[in-house]
């Protein structure tokens, strides 16, 4: 937990909103940047950190989650407020930003239960609609041009999830070995798609309005950058393939035409249709790498929690089990396209 006489003191200089004293509350849920709830005399607000102790380079970059949110303050793009940034680590031990506190509701079970078909189908295309909004930001327009190298998105990206992998890794998972070699063989060539991506886009990083089926704020920007828009609708079809639960958040076996969740192909359709796009060919490879990469991030999530290191160390590591069963979806999504 962050000193808040500390973070009351910086506040007190660098933000003119805040006022008075603050409370600090720790908001479980996330495996990435520790994030605490702020009360104070002027509103309450959202704290978010880097984690404590030794960080994988590049990892947990919150300086590149406010800048992000930031330039997009007045996009088609819903976001949190941000507020202020912090870069000294001696003020709580690393860098930090506050934002608005945005008093929203999140689903994390995707199946939406208690809701009605119509409400679902909406909640989906209203996902859908983000997705492709964030896809459709003028980067230049807003000052994100050099938010990620240019080049081969896809290639960059398995090389630092393979070192990244590789530097957490805490026993042998066959399946992954060879996921990730299939991945590095099979890199489709630069089509020159270069957009924002958020990175890690699902249904439970969206705060919802709490009575309209509207999203307030798309979180959780860690693993935002300039890359190829596939990989986060590759993320989306990713995330639904994974079982039901509070652990795999999935679809699987869920029985989404009576429920009014669209299918992937309907899904990949609609989205096809808001960015102009004829379809997708080669989804598989696509999907691959979406499930190659979560493995790579739910391995380091597990190897903070053995180094004491984790948000939520007993979820760490059950999350930390799953890594061979995407290692297999991914060899699986290798065999379809």
């Amino acid at each position: 937990m962050p000193d808040s006489r500390a973070v009351a003191r910086w506040l007190k200089q660098h933000m003119p909103e805040f006022a008075g004293s603050l409370e600090l509350k720790k908001i479980m849920g996330g495996q990435s940047n520790p994030t605490f709830q702020l009360t104070t005399q002027s509103g309450r607000f959202v704290l978010r950190r880097k984690p404590s102790g030794q960080l994988l380079k590049s990892a947990h970059a919150v300086e590149r989650e406010f800048r992000v949110q930031k330039a997009l303050a007045d996009s088609d793009v819903p976001v949190a407020r941000m507020r202020v940034l912090c870069e000294d680590d001696k003020v709580i031990g690393s860098a930090f930003y506050v934002m608005d506190h945005v008093a929203g509701r999140s689903f994390d079970n995707p199946s939406l239960a208690g809701m009605s078909c119509a409400a679902r189908t909406r909640v989906y295309d209203e996902m859908n609609r983000v997705l492709a909004a964030i896809h459709s930001v003028d980067i230049d327009a807003v000052g994100l041009a050099d938010f990620g190298p240019k080049g081969n998105y896809f290639e960059r990206q398995i090389a630092r999830w393979i070192k990244q992998y590789r530097a957490s890794e805490t026993e042998s998972v066959p399946d992954m070995d060879e996921l990730m070699d299939w991945l590095a063989a099979n890199t489709p060539a630069d089509d020159g798609r270069r957009t924002l991506v958020h990175g890690d886009f699902r249904i439970d990083n969206m705060l919802f309005d709490p009575h309209r089926e509207e999203v307030l704020a798309m979180l959780d920007w860690e693993l935002s950058t300039i890359g190829h828009p596939f990989a986060d609708l590759g993320s989306v079809i990713m995330q639904w393939q994974m079982p039901q639960g509070k652990e795999g958040r999935g679809l699987a076996g869920v029985d989404r035409v009576a429920l009014g969740i669209p299918s992937d192909e309907a899904f990949i359709a609609a989205y096809c249709r808001r960015m102009g796009l004829p379809g997708i060919d080669r989804f598989g490879f696509y999907l691959a790498f979406c499930f190659f990469r979560m493995g790579a991030i739910i391995q380091g999530v597990m190897k903070r929690a053995m180094d004491g290191n984790a948000a939520d160390p007993d979820r760490a590591m059950r999350l930390g089990t799953f890594v061979p069963r995407f290692a297999r979806a991914g060899l699986e999504a290798t065999r379809h396209g």
